[in-house]
This record gives structure tokens, C-alpha cells and sequence, in this order.
């Protein structure tokens, strides 16, 4: 079992500069991809979402690659010749439109920057591998973080299960004695009645069996234990669970809603009540998982 949330990180040297690449995600019913390159390195979008979709089928999973120049402590380089090129070329330009040009010291540092950054960014190309080998290893820490949330989770629907089917044990144990129980009931509300019936009578006692036996929630619990057992076992499957677990839930809850509405007792009423309370959190639960 895997959790949807999960982030990872890894750094890695490309030349003079150093690839960064986190990657994090949140709950989502379907698989939400964004990935964020550096310009220039969109040729690499196809190669890192595949890389990305082998570790994780379910969520809104963000990826991002940050590409940053040498620290502070670098050494600035620049070509004069060019920076003049460019100067000459504004003054013609200011020039050619009656415009008065007057170089500041943040004009300069703009297009000495700008020279260095162009100078210093690798191209993709060159870079793929090294990219590559980073994404797999941010992928590897997201990809433990989510196991290791999973296995939490499993941990917390044990003992859920647990609860479901001792409150399914519990209404089995009370179901064969509802039947029995209302069809006296409605013989009894017939006699008190003083209607001009023989309750004695078979119709009369064919009826009253019929009005009993839709208290009979047996094929309910038969398929509810069945449903129970499904899910048990999809916890502990490898591959995506989260889909296939959400409609199990919701198959039965569907059957507790059919006992809750047949059996008409007091004890299993309130044995419904405490199914669908735990049902209820273990969807809150199940959200989380891949």
C-alpha cells in the first residue's frame, strides 16, 4: 500500500551549475502531472514524466527542475568587447528614434548578467544523463516516503476491520430471531386490533410470514463478510488500490443500508449506526492511499 503524499529531492553538478529536482505530491483520484524545466529543456518533459508515472499512478504529483549559476563566490567573467557591442547598438537604436541614451550602472550589470547566464547554462542535450540520474534519485526518496506512509495506513485500517466485523458478528448473531420475533409482533397488533380475522387462518399466517421474512438480512451479511474479505485482501496487493478499494466501500455500504432498512430491531439498528461510523472513517482514510 502506498500513500499519495510524498516528496523527495536530489542535487547534482551540470558544468557550473547545479540541477536541482523536487518532487512532491497531494491527494488526487487520478494521476495530475506538472512538470517545470528549466527554458530551453522542454525536450525532456516526455522523458521525465514516464520516469515519473513508473513510480506513481494516483495523485496531483508536481515535478520541478531548478537550474542555478555558480554561488556568490564565483568569479565573474564577461566579454567587454560584447557588452560594448550590445551598448553600441542601444545608442544607434536611441539614435535612429531622437531618443537621448545615457548607460546607468544597472543597464550594464543587466547585460553583463545576462551574457554570463547565457554563457553558463548547459544545453539539455549534454545534460540529459546527469538530469536523468537526478530525477530517479528524487523519485526513489518520494517513492520511500509514500511505502513508508502506506504502511502507517495499513496499520490504522487493521483494527477498522477488525471493529466492522465484530459489528457484523454481532448483527448475525441477533438476525435469526428478528423474523420469529416480528411475526409474533404483527400477530399480536392483529388480535389487539379486533379485526374480523382468524389468525389462525393460513392466508392470514401466509401473509404475516411474508411481512417477517423481508427482516431477514442473511444474504445481506453473506455478501457483506464477502466484500469484506475482497478488501482485506487489496490492502495487501502491491499495485494501485485506491479505485478498486473505494467501490468494495462502497458496495458495502450499500448492504448496510439494506440491513438498516430490513431488519427491524433496535439492537442491529445500533449495530448499523457504529458500521457506518467506522465505514465513514475508513473512506477519510482510504483518500490517502494510492
Amino acid at each position: 500500500m502506498k500513500s499519495m503524499t510524498g516528496y523527495g529531492r536530489a542535487t547534482a553538478a551540470v558544468g557550473a551549475c547545479t540541477l536541482t529536482v523536487q518532487v512532491s505530491s497531494v491527494n488526487r483520484k487520478t494521476l495530475d502531472l506538472a512538470v517545470k524545466l528549466p527554458a530551453g529543456w522542454e525536450s525532456l518533459e516526455p522523458v521525465v514524466s514516464e520516469l515519473v508515472r513508473k513510480v506513481a499512478q494516483r495523485g496531483r504529483v508536481s515535478l520541478n527542475l531548478e537550474l542555478t549559476g555558480p554561488g556568490r563566490g564565483s568569479e565573474l567573467a564577461w566579454d567587454e568587447a560584447e557588452v560594448g557591442a550590445v551598448l553600441d547598438r542601444l545608442a544607434e537604436l536611441a539614435q535612429a528614434r531622437g531618443v537621448g541614451f545615457k548607460p546607468t550602472p544597472e543597464l550594464l550589470w543587466s547585460i553583463v548578467s545576462s551574457q554570463r547566464q547565457t554563457a553558463e547554462r548547459p544545453e539539455p542535450g549534454e545534460s540529459a544523463l546527469v538530469a536523468t540520474a537526478a530525477v530517479n534519485e528524487a523519485l526513489r526518496g518520494f517513492a520511500a516516503m509514500r511505502a513508508c506512509e502506506g504502511e502507517a495506513l495499513l496499520i490504522d485500517f487493521i483494527p477498522r476491520l477488525e471493529a466492522l466485523r465484530r459489528h457484523i458478528d454481532a448483527i448475525a448473531a441477533r438476525a435469526p430471531t428478528v423474523p420469529a420475533a416480528y411475526r409474533e409482533q404483527l400477530l399480536q397488533r392483529l388480535r389487539q386490533a379486533e379485526l374480523a380475522l382468524d389468525v389462525a387462518d393460513e392466508r392470514v399466517l401466509r401473509e404475516v410470514a411474508l411481512f417477517a421474512d423481508r427482516c431477514d438480512v442473511s444474504e445481506e451479511l453473506t455478501r457483506l463478510r464477502s466484500h469484506l474479505d475482497q478488501f482485506a485482501t487489496l490492502l495487501r496487493s502491491a499495485h494501485e488500490i485506491g479505485r478498486k478499494a473505494e467501490f468494495i466501500l462502497q458496495e458495502i455500504g450499500r448492504e448496510v443500508n439494506t440491513i438498516g432498512s430490513k431488519a427491524n430491531d433496535l439492537t442491529i439498528a445500533r449495530a448499523v449506526i457504529e458500521l457506518k461510523n467506522e465505514l465513514e472513517r475508513i473512506r477519510e482514510q482510504m483518500a490517502n492511499v494510492e
